[in-house]
């Protein structure tokens, strides 16, 4: 799986980008380092003249590959869902019970990620810190619908529908498939961010991960048949 990997190249919406920064040595190095840079700051506080003192480049170069900080970060959330999808497609491709292959698809949207050295302008993990905090950042934003029209989440919801698929062959009559898996990977990644600042509130800590929590709750799902 890791060698098909390492050959695929993530792709992201056209639309997003002004001018597609993998393309480029300077395009991947603002990937790279905004990534760090929110990371350490924090989206509200991150500016594209920030990014530029950071990479030793004039602000203006930014913003030929993106036309805001808004866009930048939906860039970088379209690339880690449609990371995520090759990873989910790949551990899930050859697993011929439907139980186990579905398990196997929600180990991969819940849990805690790893650094992919095979990428080496993108950090996976710290990307995944990033998700964590700051995705919702992406959707809760009144222009939502006319980036739904172009496109912006199709990555996303894929994901989502892939689960879905594989829930609805276990538990058919289930009315709320997608309500069910949608709400468990945002909530898991809400789950990882109590974890790690607010664990009085949640069952999560070092030996429970959201995604023991998440398959123990499928598991009660498929159990019940509805």
């Amino acid at each position: 799986m890791d060698s098909l990997l390492a050959n695929i190249k993530i792709q992201v919406p056209q639309g997003i980008y002004i001018k597609d920064p993998e393309t480029t040595d300077l395009g991947k190095n603002i990937l790279k380092e905004s990534i760090i840079l929110i990371d350490e700051i924090g989206f509200d506080h991150f500016t594209f003249k920030k990014l530029g003192e950071k990479i030793n480049s004039n602000e203006s170069s930014i913003y030929r590959y993106f036309e805001n900080k808004h866009k930048l970060l939906i860039y970088l959330s379209s690339w880690y869902w449609s990371w995520i999808e090759y990873k989910l497609v790949f551990s899930t491709n050859n697993i011929s019970n439907p139980e186990d292959k579905l398990l196997s698809a929600i180990a991969v949207v819940t849990e805690k990620i790893e650094d992919d050295l095979k990428t080496s302008y993108i950090n996976e993990s710290v990307l995944n810190q990033i998700i964590i905090t700051e995705f919702t950042k992406t959707i809760l934003t009144k222009q939502i619908d006319e980036e739904i029209r172009e496109g912006f989440f199709v990555v996303y919801k894929r994901v989502i529908t892939r689960i879905v698929t594989m829930l609805k062959v276990l538990v058919p009559d289930y009315p709320y498939a997608k309500s069910f898996v949608s709400d468990m990977i945002e909530g898991s990644l809400h789950q990882h961010f109590l974890s790690n600042h607010l664990k009085s509130i949640t069952d999560c800590n070092e030996k429970i991960s959201p995604t023991d929590y998440y398959i123990d709750l499928t598991k009660k799902l498929i159990k019940s048949k509805i």
